[in-house]
């Protein structure tokens, strides 16, 4: 039964290379087709691809050559709408024969290769975006086209390196700026499948950069295209070569969606191994002091001009970074000796909170709480929301065990600071406990903290008063200071 079976497959390969031979000496006719479609069909079948004899596949190169050759003879001549539609459908029924022969097989894949289908795939694909994009029926040719490569490339990395060199970089980023969803994401797939570490360098030069800031955009404009999202996260976020390079050729706007993928990559449960360089988060680190003075002109109202606005946002997703990057991570709690990023960070904290309290601003402390439960228009919503609260958890990151940071912020006159940021604001959700939890981080073991906090509370300058309604009580003892929790009903 099964001898019956394998030449009844057989017949059926030489039947169908017999027919796809038959069309390269006829004129194109609808019932041609119909004979890609029957390859097309049988190569569904595995037991049919893995006899597929290679004279078959030679035929239909022949046949993919010539549709080539007229379709580029049809973008130079003005010929009849009929013929092309037709150039265009028997296109697209090859290269979906293509596809589905290199499914679960490397012997096709490797045929495929052999034959040269690499190359005049990679023609067809230049040649149809030459043709007038209005037509409708240009975009399946294409999508069956970049899912063949996609297809071809699959565990097999000889064809990945042929598909790289020969459509990088520039049919890669014309393919993922087509106006349409499914070519772009299977041109995303195709991106993804091929690229590898040595690859993702060849990105980051200069001449190349283009094409990673594309997938970038497709990142922030089209979030529902899971490829982009991959590539970004497994790939370049690991090059701080590319991550640089894109950072600096990149809209504020970019460089927020860059830094919200950070962020979810450091969310992620196994932190440890996010795949994020040491380099990449010092990289981050200097960014934010070079830029963090942006977000200070919004006080004076310039945040009705978008540009103004956006580098703010981007120094605020900055913050957000670093915050996540020092938060009992320990590959990254080597920034907690970065050169005056604390010192950075106290200052700005510093200026922020004068800034808020000599007028009414962004920056000032609001008790506005129907914000915050949605009762309110969220464009009324602070722009700078959570800004200040981070600046304290950020310093009390750096300061955690450390007691060179610890008495730098005590120099800088940084504790009195924090403690006057334990009052409860609505632009500044959990701002009180932050500031709670960096006086923690400031007093553990550092008797000279704890006795200029004691000193501040001898001399009535500092106010406990929040401390207290948060459940925290400053008790002195035996000349030292504790930060005491206590019963909420005592």
């Amino acid at each position: 039964m099964k001898q019956a079976n394998m030449a009844a497959t057989t017949n059926s390969t030489m039947d169908i290379s017999t027919s796809i031979a038959g069309i390269l000496n006829e004129k194109h006719r609808p019932e041609h087709l119909q004979v890609l479609k029957t390859c097309t069909a049988a190569l569904r079948d595995k037991e049919y691809r893995d006899v597929v004899e290679k004279q078959a596949f030679s035929s239909l190169l022949q046949v993919l050559s010539q549709l080539c050759d007229e379709l580029q003879a049809a973008s130079i001549d003005d010929q009849d709408l009929q013929s092309v539609t037709l150039q265009l459908q028997l296109t697209a029924e090859c290269f979906r024969a293509q596809r589905n022969s290199c499914v679960q097989s490397t012997r096709n894949q490797c045929l495929l290769r052999e034959l040269g289908f690499i190359d005049v795939s990679v023609k067809l694909l230049n040649l149809l975006q030459t043709i007038n994009l209005d037509r409708d029926d240009i975009f399946e040719p294409l999508r069956c086209g970049i899912q063949f490569l996609g297809n071809l490339a699959v565990g097999n990395q000889m064809c990945k390196d042929d598909i790289w060199q020969l459509s990088f970089p520039d049919l890669l980023l014309q393919l993922l700026s087509i106006n349409d969803e499914k070519a772009v994401n299977y041109a995303s797939m195709v991106l993804h499948t091929c690229l590898d570490e040595a690859k993702v360098e060849e990105l980051s030069e200069p001449q190349n950069i283009q094409l990673a800031l594309r997938v970038m955009e497709l990142c922030r404009t089209q979030p529902e295209l899971d490829w982009t999202v991959i590539i970004a996260t497994q790939h370049f976020l690991k090059s701080t070569a590319l991550v640089e390079n894109m950072y600096s050729g990149m809209s504020h706007h970019e460089r927020v969606t860059l830094l919200e993928l950070l962020f979810a990559q450091l969310r992620e449960e196994d932190s440890e191994n996010c795949g994020i360089p040491s380099s990449v988060a010092r990289f981050l680190a200097s960014t934010f002091q070079k830029g963090c003075g942006a977000v200070l002109t919004l006080a004076t109202g310039s945040a009705s001009s978008d540009e103004v606005l956006q580098e703010a946002l981007t120094v605020i997703s900055l913050l957000d970074v670093l915050c996540e990057l020092t938060s009992d991570n320990r590959q990254f709690m080597f920034l907690q000796d970065h050169p005056d990023l604390l010192v950075t960070t106290v200052d700005l904290l510093e200026q922020v909170h004068a800034i808020g309290k000599a007028s009414k601003n962004v920056f000032s402390a609001a008790q506005n709480f129907s914000s915050l439960s949605g009762d309110e228009d969220s464009s009324s919503h602070s722009p700078v929301i959570s800004f200040k609260a981070h600046l304290i958890r950020l310093i009390g990151n750096l300061c955690y065990s450390n007691t060179n940071n610890q008495n730098k912020v005590r120099e800088l006159e940084g504790i009195p600071l924090i403690l006057d940021n334990c009052n409860i604001d609505s632009n500044n959700p959990f701002i009180s406990q932050w500031s709670i939890f960096a006086i923690r981080n400031l007093l553990e073991h550092n008797t000279q903290n704890q006795e200029l906090v004691a000193n501040l509370e001898r001399r009535g300058t500092a106010d406990y008063s929040a401390l207290k309604e948060l459940g925290f009580l400053v008790e002195e003892r035996d000349g030292s200071l504790l930060l005491k929790t206590v019963r909420k009903d005592s």
